[in-house]
């Protein structure tokens, strides 16, 4: 089962909850940090890092000397990542997708494809927990690839937890898509709320199953409850504002161990989704 764990916007406690699912779930339980650009999955759990591996996204090189200059490869790419200006043909890596469309589709095979260093996979161990995570390199703008390949990653025999990253941009749907269930956390602000309904949207269209986390539940006003109920989103749990929480997390704490007594609440949500993942 593969379980995104999703956001409109940070600081919700997305990853709170990702982590804190993993650690109750214990061996039957694999979290995948997909939130490339910042990862942070890491700072609670301090995994041991066994392996890793860099990840290149192919990107086209001309060679001008057997192009004809017929401007099919511009035509061809959605992202304008090589066009015809002139009598010229320009490249642009950082806005290239890899799909290889250019150079197969080059009358003249004067297009190769080279490696370009997008970022690292890491992968190891929580305890008895399967650990990924993919750093994007510093200054890159095209993190949907590395997601990907964080993904190829999924045990399918274990309940996989994605932490995506926030928002509903093109990183969430690539982390979220193909999961069988997401849960969205957010917080009882208008802020919260207004990114809630625009994350839910995009799930939507998705036609994925979802229910909500409500965090720091006992702040703010009843909004999101009230919005839940109306869309007949399930209210998975509610965590309260409450003073250990945020200590524990000050000092890089997991939410089921500075409050134990959650873990059987993340289990039961668990078990929840497992049941309603359909």
């Amino acid at each position: 089962m593969i379980v995104a764990v999703a956001s409109g916007k940070g600081g919700t406690g997305k990853t709170t909850v990702a982590t804190s699912l993993a650690l109750a779930l214990g061996s039957r339980s694999q979290i995948l940090d997909c939130d490339v650009e910042e990862p942070n999955c890491h700072i609670l759990l301090k995994p041991e890092i066994t392996d890793s591996y860099p990840v290149n996204l192919p990107v086209p090189s001309v060679d001008k000397e057997k192009c004809s200059l017929c401007g099919k490869c511009g035509e061809v790419c959605q992202f304008s990542a090589i066009v015809l200006i002139g009598q010229t043909v320009l490249t642009f890596p950082e806005l290239c997708h890899g799909c290889g469309a250019c150079s197969i589709l080059c009358p003249e095979r004067a297009i190769q494809e080279v490696p370009r260093r997008l970022g690292v996979i890491e992968m190891g161990f929580v305890k008895d927990v399967e650990f990924v995570q993919g750093r994007i390199r510093i200054g890159e703008a095209m993190s949907p690839p590395l997601i990907r390949e964080v993904k190829t990653r999924i045990n399918r025999d274990k309940v996989a937890i994605l932490d995506a990253p926030p928002g509903a941009s093109c990183p969430v749907i690539t982390t979220v898509k193909n999961s069988d269930f997401v849960i969205m956390v957010t917080e009882p602000t208008p802020f919260g709320l207004n990114d809630l309904e625009i994350a839910v949207e995009a799930i939507e269209d998705l036609g994925i199953p979802m229910g909500v986390v409500i965090n720091r539940c006992d702040i703010g006003d009843s909004d999101s409850k009230d919005y839940c109920a109306r869309k007949g989103l399930p209210l998975l749990m509610e965590i309260p504002n409450h003073r250990k929480i945020a200590e524990g997390y000050a000092r890089g704490v997991p939410l089921v161990e500075s409050m134990p007594e959650y873990v059987d609440k993340f289990r039961n949500m668990s078990d929840y989704i497992l049941n309603n993942k359909h």
